[in-house]
C-alpha cells in the first residue's frame, strides 16, 4: 500500500482504490472489476457518499425481507468479497442467511481464494455441488441447487444485471446493492438498494437485530422497487441542487 496521508482529502477512496488493486494482484478481485468499482464510485459522488434517505428505508426493508424469508442467501463475488468480507460475515450472524461464492471471472482457483477471504472473516460458505441452475450462458448461472439454486430470496451485491434478472425470472426476490439507480441491476430488482456495499451492509444487519429483539414475527413486507428508485434519484437531485453552495 502507498503512503497515503491520512489528512488527504480521498484518503478513504484511495485506499479502497489500492485495496482492490492489491486484490486483483492477488486473484480475489478480476482487472475487470476494478473498472466496475469506479464506475459505481462516480455514482457515489452523486450520493455526496453517505446514505441516503431512501437508502436507509431501502436497507430496513432488506432486513425485513431476509427475516422472513425461508431461504435467504448472500450471493458474493469478487469485488464484495474484497471490500466487505467484514461485513458480510456479520450481515450472516444478524440474518441466518447463507453465504455462496459466485463469479463471472470464475476459476476453481479464485472461487477458493474469494473464499478464503469470506472464511478469515468469519463467514460461514456453501460448498456444495455447482450446477447451471441459473438459465445463462455464462459462469454466473452455476450455483450450488440447494443454495443459490432453491433460494426465495438473495441478495446479490454488486450484481451483474442479466443474472439479476435472470433470478427474478425464477421467482426469487432479488435484493441489490448497486451505486447507479437506472442501470438494468436496480431496474430488474425486486429490492434495490441505491448505496455504497460498506455502508448498505452494517444497516441492513443492524436493522436484523432490532427486529429480532422485538421477539415478534417478521412479515414478508410489501415492495415498490421503482418507488424506491424514484426516491434515490431524487434524494442524488437533491444533494445536486446544493453541491456548489
Amino acid at each position: 500500500m502507498s503512503d497515503i496521508p491520512k489528512s488527504h482529502p480521498r484518503y478513504a477512496s484511495l485506499v479502497t482504490r489500492e485495496q482492490l488493486v492489491a486484490a486483483a494482484h492477488a486473484g480475489v478481485v478480476s482487472y475487470e472489476g476494478l473498472t466496475s468499482h469506479g464506475r459505481g464510485e462516480a455514482f457515489d459522488y452523486l450520493l455526496g457518499e453517505k446514505t441516503s434517505p431512501s437508502a436507509l428505508s431501502a436497507e430496513k426493508l432488506a432486513a425485513a425481507v431476509l427475516l422472513a424469508a425461508k431461504h435467504p442467501v448472500l450471493s458474493i463475488n469478487g469485488n464484495t468479497a474484497a471490500l466487505a468480507a467484514a461485513e458480510i460475515a456479520d450481515l450472516q450472524k444478524a440474518s441466518g442467511a447463507e453465504v455462496e461464492v459466485n463469479l463471472f471471472h470464475r476459476t476453481e482457483e479464485r472461487v477458493k481464494l474469494v473464499e478464503s477471504v469470506l472464511e478469515k472473516a468469519g463467514c460461514r460458505l456453501n460448498k456444495g455441488k455447482t450446477e447451471r441452475c441459473v438459465p445463462l450462458p455464462h459462469d454466473r448461472g452455476l450455483c450450488d441447487p440447494e443454495g443459490i439454486g432453491s433460494a426465495d430470496v438473495v441478495l446479490v451485491p454488486l450484481e451483474d444485471g442479466d443474472r439479476c434478472e435472470a433470478l427474478v425470472s425464477m421467482g426469487k426476490i432479488v435484493i441489490t446493492i448497486d451505486l447507479n439507480p437506472i442501470d438494468r441491476t436496480s431496474k430488474t430488482a425486486s429490492l434495490p438498494i441505491v448505496d455504497e456495499v460498506r455502508r448498505a451492509l452494517p444497516n441492513i444487519a443492524a436493522e436484523c437485530r432490532r427486529l429480532l429483539a422485538e421477539q415478534k414475527p417478521v412479515l414478508m413486507p410489501e415492495i415498490d422497487s421503482r418507488a424506491i428508485l424514484k426516491a434515490a434519484v431524487s434524494d442524488m437531485e437533491a444533494f445536486l441542487e446544493h453541491a456548489l453552495d
